[in-house]
Parts: C-alpha cells; structure tokens; sequence
C-alpha cells in the first residue's frame, strides 16, 4: 500500500522482528510446520517493503486486538507512553497464552535458570524458573 506521496514504506528492523515473533507465536500454537515457519521467516527477512513482509502474516488470526497487530502501520502523531515493551516480570509458572522464547540465563541472585516467556497480548517479558532436570 503506498504511502504520503505514493511511496511505499520501506520494512524497518523493528517490523520485521514484530512479524518474526507474531509467526513464531503462531508456529508454537501449531498453526503450521518448521517449513512453514522458515519459508514465512525468509519472506519477512528479504522484504524490502512493509506490504511485502507482512504479506507471510495477512492470512493467520491476529493474537492482539485490532489495531495492536504487528502488522499495523504505526500511527501518526506523538508516541503515547506505554506503547512499547512494558518491562519484565518473575512468575513462578508462565500463564496461560505466554508464548517460550529460546532465551535462558542464570538468574545472579539465586543462581535459579530463568527461561524467558513472552505475553503475545503485550509483548511483555516474564521471567520463570526452568523446571530441574
């Protein structure tokens, strides 16, 4: 779609990692296949225009409300406070919904290995003890 001007807008970093994380979600949920997730992955990462990467997203359910989907232009108008990630969070068990990422660490105060979940709703960040072995 062109933008101001006919220009379309060109795919930002911050876009594609938006559209990487909502196929990941949908990937988790078992929407679709490892295949089907590098093949969209690929579309996203070589798009050179927004329309482009969002194209691997357009046919899967949104996981936000409208409006909120990584695929939706930016509005125009001063940032609003909030908007972006809204900080992490210690749970004892990920609730439900909150998508795992790969990302583990050592927590420094009590030597517990941490597994980081996100909340898709948000793109809030939590933080919850691995399970021992």
């Amino acid at each position: 779609m062109p933008g101001p001007g006919g220009l379309r807008p060109l795919a930002t970093e911050a876009d594609r990692e938006r559209l990487v994380a909502l196929l990941r979600e949908h990937y988790a949920v078992g929407l679709f296949g490892l295949d089907e997730l590098d093949r969209r992955v690929g579309t996203v990462l070589s798009a050179r225009f927004l329309d482009e990467a969002a194209a691997a997203v357009t046919d899967l359910p949104a996981s936000a409300p409208p409006g909120t989907a990584p695929s939706a232009p930016s509005s125009s108008g001063p940032p609003r406070r909030g908007r972006r990630r809204r900080g992490h969070a210690h749970a004892d068990q990920p609730a439900a919904g909150w998508v795992p990422t790969s990302e583990r660490f050592r927590d420094p105060s009590t030597s517990t290995v941490m597994r980081v979940w996100v909340d898709p709703a948000d793109q809030s960040r939590h933080y919850v003890p691995e399970p021992e072995p």
